[in-house]
């Protein structure tokens, strides 16, 4: 079942990110790295801060396991209750929030935005801040409902719902942004993303209510596991914030380096390689959450099966991850050309793109196996070993970032875009050492689990391999345009990587080839 899970979690997880890809391209060519691109992707970081620290994360990590469980021992009323009691919960601990945030906005400024910024910059900031944080509060209840769903094994509805969130924003440029001054441009843009926070709670609705019946708001005292799920929530709430702390650490030192569109470069470039982590990390981690949860029996027999699921989870990812940091590496200004070199973004923004891209492609492979490690300790009902290690990866991102991004190129010479390549390369580093605490406390507990060494190292060098092959139509077609390019360079990137590791019968390899082939053949059918 996790198997068919992940893929539709991908598949849903795909949508929304092509939509995002058509509305960050969309940024990118009305807005190039400006000055109103920073303050816009700033905007967005803040109140996203709410939507990671309750949403998502956390509430997935303490929510769904209580949930699933009550399901897996079919009490459907008493799951009901809680989800109901914890609808009450988030709505006026948001709305607290979200009031709170308001009113403090100024305040975030002074903290999370560098003193370097001109007052009409940091006023725009602020304006579009309190524009969004209505907006990050209702994507809270998303979240909620992407639980209900998922719970009850509906996963592509939840990982979709953001297509529409986008849409809206798409929508809100093309009718009526388009033509305005960049000032104007990102405040109706914002005001975009809060139509969509709300439509993306909508269309879940109905679904939640399918598969969970008639969910209502109830008093807190009606639910029985609400005080288990409140237990692990704070722990998850705070294990998230290190995580979001580091990433407003990352923000702060981003608006320090003294260039325009250092934030809006870094922001691209997530979009960018956020996309295998989402889509692999993402789509594995969520659909394995609910079954690990259901797993019962002794702790032998547990811990068996835990290891059984980790062990085929990470050959999943690693199939997955291992080339696509390797793209990035060698490719990154390729598919950041393709995607967004167009209107006001231009040539050196798409290589500045790379550099970024470049220096997070260290971490990736941590940072999207990280995300399975400790959905299994969530599972385990585990909130203490993730925060933990969490913390330690906060500390080793701000201290690491600050110097590699500001104090090291002034002092080394250096341009200071390689400020913003050091920044994410540094969090790489901090996400391999969270990855590497993690792993270790999940073998302690568990007994030994691994992608066998020799699988993991022709991995890598079918990643190589794939990545020459790329390089090659890079470095042999220079004056080609960049869409025309990345056609060529990237499909044979993959078709050499495939091919490869079909070669020395990878098992992933079998089963993409499979679905390939299952694909084609219906499409011929058809025709």
């Amino acid at each position: 079942m996790s198997r068919r899970g992940s893929f539709f979690v991908a598949a849903g997880i795909l949508l929304s990110r092509i939509f995002g890809l058509v509305r960050q391209t969309l940024l990118a060519h009305y807005l190039g790295l400006s000055d109103a691109a920073d303050a816009l992707n700033t905007a967005f970081r803040i109140p996203n801060f709410l939507q990671n620290l309750l949403g998502e994360g956390a509430l997935s990590a303490s929510f769904i396991p209580s949930y699933s469980r009550l399901l897996g021992d079919g009490d459907e009323a008493e799951a009901r209750r809680l989800a109901g009691a914890l609808l009450s919960v988030l709505v006026v601990t948001v709305a607290a929030i979200v009031l709170c945030g308001e009113l403090a906005t100024p305040w975030l400024m002074a903290l999370l935005v560098s003193h370097k910024w001109s007052p009409e910059k940091r006023a725009l900031t602020e304006s579009l801040v309190r524009i969004l944080f209505p907006g990050a509060g209702i994507m809270v209840l998303s979240a909620w409902c992407l639980g209900v769903l998922n719970s009850h094994r509906r996963f592509l509805l939840s990982y979709a719902s953001p297509v529409v969130w986008n849409v809206a924003i798409i929508a809100a440029i093309l009718l009526f942004a388009r033509h305005q001054d960049t000032a104007h441009f990102v405040i109706i843009a914002a005001w975009g993303a809060v139509a969509g926070s709300a439509l993306q709670v909508a269309v879940q609705w109905p679904a939640v209510i399918a598969v969970g019946g008639r969910i209502v708001p109830t008093a807190w005292n009606k639910a029985k596991e609400l005080p288990r799920v409140v237990r692990a929530f704070v722990p998850n709430v705070i294990s998230r914030g290190a995580s979001q702390v580091s990433a407003l650490i990352d923000l702060y030192i981003a608006s320090s380096i003294p260039l325009v569109g250092a934030v809006a470069a870094i922001a691209n470039a997530q979009v960018l390689y956020t996309l295998p982590v989402s889509l692999f990390g993402m789509a594995v981690s969520a659909a394995e959450l609910p079954e690990m949860a259901r797993e019962r029996g002794d702790a032998a027999t547990v811990a068996s099966a835990l290891r059984i699921r980790l062990t085929g989870a990470t050959q999943r990812l690693a199939f997955y991850i291992v080339p696509s940091a390797l793209g990035f590496l060698t490719l990154g200004g390729v598919i950041a050309g393709a995607v967004f070199q167009t209107g006001r973004f231009k040539h050196a923004d798409s290589e500045f793109v790379w550099i970024v891209l470049a220096g997070s492609a260290t971490g990736l492979l941590a940072s999207t196996l990280g995300r399975l490690y400790a959905s299994t300790f969530y599972a385990l009902n585990d909130t203490r070993t993730p925060l933990r290690c969490g913390l330690v990866r906060v500390l080793l991102t701000g201290v690491l970032g600050w110097l590699a991004a500001i104090i090291a190129p002034p002092a080394l010479g250096l341009d200071p875009k390689w400020g913003a390549a050091g920044l994410t390369a540094t969090a790489g580093i901090a996400g391999w050492v969270e990855f590497a605490l993690l792993r270790r406390s999940l073998c302690r507990r568990l007994g030994h689990f691994n992608l066998e060494g020799g699988e993991l190292l022709k991995l890598w060098a079918a990643g190589l391999a794939a990545a020459v092959v790329g390089t090659a139509f890079r470095l042999g077609l220079p004056h080609l345009q960049p869409i025309p390019l990345a056609l060529l360079a990237v499909p044979a990137n993959a078709a050499t990587y495939l091919a490869i590791t079909s070669w020395w019968d990878i098992p992933e390899a079998a089963v993409l080839t499979s679905r390939i082939r299952r694909v084609l053949t219906g499409g011929m059918r058809a025709l």
